[in-house]
């Protein structure tokens, strides 16, 4: 399995401190946001290889950081060539764009680069393991103004996903979707070819909308929660959360 994190994203919600510096490299603690994640993903047996998709902009910065690592598994920076936000490729056609260059064809965790986490990846590779589907994660989220703003499902009473939509007006379950997905190696063909078939590309959450339509989908719902630092106050939440660790 292939851990491929996300990471081509401008961050221009954080001003001067990511106009020349990614935001999943700021620091937390002693650590970083990404290195929190990876230091999680990095322990789980089935993961073989940790794939970067980063922009040109921040590619060199994202090699040094990878220089200096010690995971277990590799790491691979994947640059999609842009250098601004106007020109961004978008997350789908970031992971279309690996699939391609690297020849992968084996099982995915694909992960959005700037979050950090209350639980562990490996309950999630677990459950699909279980489930032997493509998954995707999901929580109760009760704020009705917030689950506009993100993907909703809706799930039967084994975790199977039966619909699932992008910024509901009028949402129909509690449900929201993360940015994180398992994507089988039986399901990549039509990974392959979503965007084609009028999959949108710039959010991850439109291949998981996509791919509902087209295959079998469960949805585990986390243990805990998570911080999504998307904002100044976010970041520095997790600061004075994690700043001493």
């Amino acid at each position: 399995m292939k851990n491929i994190v996300i990471a081509a994203g401008y961050a221009t919600r954080l001003g001067e401190l990511t106009r020349n510096f990614p935001k999943p490299l700021l620091k937390i603690g002693r650590s970083t946001i990404l290195g929190r994640m990876l230091d999680d993903i990095d322990a789980i047996p089935e993961i073989d290889e940790h794939i970067i998709v980063t922009n040109h902009k921040f590619a060199d910065h994202f090699r040094t950081w990878a220089a200096e690592q010690h995971y277990t598994k590799p790491i691979t920076i994947v640059d999609d060539g842009t250098e601004t936000n106007d020109t961004r490729l978008g997350a789908v056609c970031d992971l279309l764009l690996a699939l391609d260059k690297l020849q992968i064809d084996e099982d995915l965790l694909v992960v959005a680069a700037d979050n950090l986490l209350f639980f562990s990846f490996r309950e999630f590779v677990d459950f699909a393991r279980e489930k032997q589907t493509s998954c995707i994660m999901c929580h109760e989220q009760p704020s009705i103004e917030k689950l506009q703003r993100t993907g909703v499902v809706e799930l039967d009473d084994q975790q199977r996903v039966l619909a699932m939509e992008e910024k509901p007006q009028e949402p129909k379950s509690h449900w929201a979707v993360p940015p994180f997905y398992i994507y089988r190696q039986a399901d990549l063909d039509l990974v392959r070819h979503s965007v084609e078939n009028g999959c949108g590309k710039d959010a991850p959450g439109n291949l998981a909308h996509y791919m509902v339509e087209h295959t079998t989908m469960h949805a585990w719902p986390m243990t805990a929660g998570r911080f999504d630092i998307g904002s100044l106050d976010t970041y520095y939440a997790a600061i004075e959360k994690y700043g001493k660790d």
